[in-house]
Order: C-alpha cells, then structure tokens, then sequence
C-alpha cells in the first residue's frame, strides 16, 4: 500500500483509495472503538438510551439533476444513514457554504426540496450554520448534514451478526443516482430516462424491522454494490456470493453505463438499502418490502456461504464467476 502524500480526488470515492486515506491519516490520529467501526452511524448508549449520531457532505454537480437535487440528496443520505443502523430520526441539522454570486433563486429551490424530503421522512431540520465563500470557491453550494436518531431497546444490527446461509435483499434496481447525474453534468443536451434514485428510506426500513429480524444493512452508496459486498464479505470473514442474473438494473441505465464504460455494481445509489437476513426470512422480508413504492422490485441478489475466505464473487449471467473488488477510486467524481 502506498503512502498518501497528497490527496486527489479520488480520495473521496469511497473505494480503496479511501481506505488508505482513512487507514494513514484519520483513524492512527482519531480512532476509537466507535470511530473504528467505520459504520453509517454511531450507536451510542448513554445508559438511559441509544442514540445514533451520523454527519455527511454534498459537493455534487450539478446542483440539480433528474430525479433530484442537492437538497433532496442530502436529507435522503443522512435519514438512511441513521436508519440502516435501527435508528428512527429526530432531527437534522443543516450547514450551508455558499458561494458569492449564488442566485437565490437557486437557494430557494433548494431549500423547499429539503422541506419537501424531510417531510417525505418525517423528520425536522432542528438548527444549522450558514457560510459564505468567494466567487469560485464552492461551485455554487456545499451542503452538510447531521442526523440523530432514536434506536428502539434490543435492535443491534451489526456483521458480527452474519452467518453462513443469510441472504442478501435490495430494494430495488441499482446505478440510477450515479448515472443520472453523470449525464446531467457532462451530456447536458442529451435527453435521457435515467433518473435519480434519491429518497428516503427510513419509513421502508422501520416496517420491515417491526416485522422481521434483520442481521444486518447498508445503503450501497459510494463505491456501489460492489463496495458493499467486499466490505460484508472482509468484515464477516465468509464467502459472500452475488447472482448478476437477480440483481435488478433498468435497461436505460445499463444502456448509458455500456455507453460510459462503466460498472453498474460501482456506480452509488442514494435510494437503495442491501438488507442481511436469514434464508427462513428472505421471502417474508420481501412481501414487507413490496408494501412500501420504494421496495416494489425488492429482490434476493446473493448469499453469504460457508468458505471463510473473505473473498466476495459475482456469478454471472454467463455461469462464470469473477472475483469482486472495491473500485480503486472513483468512476463518477462530485455525484453526492
């Protein structure tokens, strides 16, 4: 592994690059047993109760984009962040960093997007912070957000939870969000049916979690699908094994991911959630799923196997199989 003597864009990716910068820089100074988890939120026992804490940033470009915006990224990423750990919503907070020159008609629709998306969640913007740089110093707007929610006593979803025969479940089909803003910044004159799949998620995690025991769950954000699989398969230590013919992927999507190069497995996803469940669970969890419009293509997409390897593979709609590893860096730069 080489040294990190300057950061690069990439670095953001949340690939291997982002493990190095993570693994040399930030946890030999800041680790804890906490931090050291590495997991969507922190779960916090205070003793009378258990918290979950997360923050996130948005640099993404454009502003605006099929399916969504800015605003409705943010508050999606930050409610499911807090929701694949157990944790039900209670506020957020909300930083600005806005660039000199913004029109505030941009800001205003922005910010009725995250009214719309929290209202869509639930869950309330509580306090924030506002700032203001130079002409060219933030592409328009950053935002920042935190959330805190409340994890209901007895729900614990962790990998150490993760055995042997346990499937994998995804709501719905994958790479929309990466690609549509891929297209939207660098083919604006193309007309394209990919959209965003940006949303909240916590209304769909809360019913399943009322109803089944789930081990385990992460949205497949940056670094994709793929991302999220090796990451199982290395925390777990076992063989986690994806089927390509099940995982759902929409025909314009593919059709502009072959058209850039690109994997759909790599690309992020900002409206979907990989749920670890036992096989005796697998079908009620998707009948629970397909209740809510945003589990309605909800599908088995793999398995967690008896090998202790760590390796995790994809078999192919071919009959092959091919060993999966994180993207090195980042395909899609400034999508969240």
């Amino acid at each position: 592994m080489a040294k990190v003597r300057q950061i690069m864009l990439a670095h953001g990716g949340g690939g291997q690059l982002t493990d190095e910068l993570l693994g040399q820089l930030v946890l030999p100074r800041l680790g804890n047993p906490l931090l050291n988890e590495l997991l969507d939120s922190a779960v916090l026992d205070t003793g009378r109760e258990t918290l979950a804490l997360t923050i996130d940033s948005y640099v993404v470009q454009p502003l605006k984009f099929p399916g969504g915006d800015i605003g409705r990224l943010a508050v999606s990423g930050t409610v499911n962040d807090l929701a694949v750990c157990g944790a039900r919503p209670l506020g957020l907070a909300l930083g600005l960093i806005l660039c000199e020159g913004l029109e505030s008609g941009v800001l205003e629709e922005v910010m009725e997007s995250v009214a719309r998306t929290g209202a869509e969640a639930g869950v309330r913007i509580v306090t924030g912070d506002t700032k203001v740089v130079g002409r060219g110093q933030a592409d328009g707007m950053f935002i920042s957000t935190a959330g805190v929610g409340a994890v209901p006593d007895g729900r614990r979803l962790h990998p150490d939870r993760v055995s042997a025969g346990d499937v994998l479940i995804i709501n719905g089909p994958i790479a929309d969000h990466g690609l549509a803003v891929m297209l939207a910044r660098e083919m604006p004159q193309m007309a394209s049916a990919v959209r965003s799949d940006a949303a909240p998620l916590n209304r769909l995690i809360e019913h399943v979690l009322e109803k089944v025991d789930v081990k385990f769950m992460r949205d497949p954000t940056r670094a994709g699908l793929a991302g999220l699989a090796v990451d199982l398969a290395r925390r777990t230590g076992l063989h986690v094994a994806l089927d390509e013919p099940a995982i759902p992927v929409r025909p314009e999507t593919r059709h502009a991911a072959d058209m850039l190069g690109l994997d759909v497995l790599e690309v992020a996803n900002e409206g979907k959630v990989v749920m670890v469940v036992g096989e005796e669970d697998a079908e009620k969890t998707l009948r629970e799923m397909r209740l809510n419009e945003l589990g309605r293509e909800a599908r088995v997409i793999g398995r967690v196997e008896t090998e202790m390897d760590g390796i995790c593979e994809l078999r192919t709609a071919m009959g092959g199989r091919r060993i999966l590893q994180k993207p090195y860096g980042e395909q899609l730069p400034r999508i969240c």
